[in-house]
């Protein structure tokens, strides 16, 4: 395991928080921009940011003791997680989606779908085919898996079925894949520009200032932001890629890539709570060809 810790500085500068208007339902949100492209040494690129209460207790990513190979954060209220990647080669994460006063009723964690999938040994299109079954036990979700090979998106609010994706970039946020909120367009330009403009993966990784690709708190036009039913002044708030409140606000920023030899690089930038915001950790799984039940080999 490289396991690395480095000063921060250089890597993202925030202003000073906005206010966080009260409401009555936690609006749970997350931004994630990525590349796939099955041809390519590294197939899948992810950038990522984690938006939740500040109070809401949560681990920094790290490997599970009681799951072998998973690597993620960890959600300690619900106990699953947002964004993971296992030993084996496989990546998924999932975010919530914003539909206020819209609420199921015993609900499962929509984090346990990250955590089962990235330690299942079923593929992207058999997981997210049997998981409709369920799909009215959740609240409002969205699901990225990759098993190595396939990409799939799936959305219990959507018209539409399981999709395996394409070579392509995307992003999502807290309405249906691509949809075009103003922040979800920013990180996809965003991240087309930085993948056009490298010479090749290595040189992302290498340059410190990649991992804050989506750390901007500048808030959309008001005659750019979506109408989700939550109030002119939280849609300004929420509109941003880096959010900011006294009490809810973007926690962490990670960067995942799933190299064609099997090897994963995970890096993330803790924002909150203050007191784990003065390092990046970092680790690189190095490709393994036995089983998801043995240990993994790391460095």
């Amino acid at each position: 395991i490289q396991h690395r810790r480095h000063s921060t500085s250089a890597y993202i500068s925030l202003p000073l928080y906005t206010t966080l208007p009260l409401y009555t339902t936690p609006p749970l949100m997350c931004l994630i921009a990525f590349s796939f492209d099955p041809d390519a040494d590294q197939k899948l690129l992810v950038f990522a940011n984690r938006d939740e209460f500040y109070e809401r207790e949560a681990s920094q990513a790290g490997f599970w003791p009681d799951q072998p190979g998973l690597l993620a954060g960890r959600d300690l209220v619900a106990g699953g997680t947002w964004l993971g990647v296992h030993s084996s080669g496989r990546f998924a994460a999932v975010t919530n989606f914003r539909e206020p006063g819209v609420e199921v009723q015993n609900a499962l964690s929509r984090g346990r779908m990250v955590t089962e999938f990235l330690t299942e040994k079923l593929d992207s299109n058999a997981f997210l085919s049997a998981l409709q079954d369920d799909f009215t036990r959740y609240n409002g979700f969205n699901l990225i898996v990759y098993d190595g090979e396939k990409l799939g998106y799936c959305s219990n609010r959507a018209p539409f079925g399981p999709q395996l994706l394409k070579k392509g970039i995307y992003g999502l946020s807290n309405d249906l894949l691509d949809s075009p909120w103003p922040k979800v367009t920013r990180a996809k330009q965003r991240l087309e520009n930085a993948v056009s403009s490298s010479p090749n993966a290595d040189s992302l990784w290498s340059d410190p200032s990649t991992l804050g690709l989506l750390g901007d708190p500048s808030k959309a036009p008001d005659n750019e932001l979506p109408d989700t039913g939550v109030g002119l002044e939280l849609e300004r708030t929420l509109s941003a890629m880096t959010i900011q409140s006294p009490n809810y606000g973007t926690r962490c920023m990670t960067m995942v890539g799933l190299w064609q030899n099997g090897s994963i690089r995970f890096a993330e930038k803790t924002l909150h709570p203050v007191g784990l915001d003065a390092a990046i950790l970092q680790f690189e799984i190095q490709p393994r060809m036995d089983h998801l039940d043995d240990e993994p080999s790391t460095k």
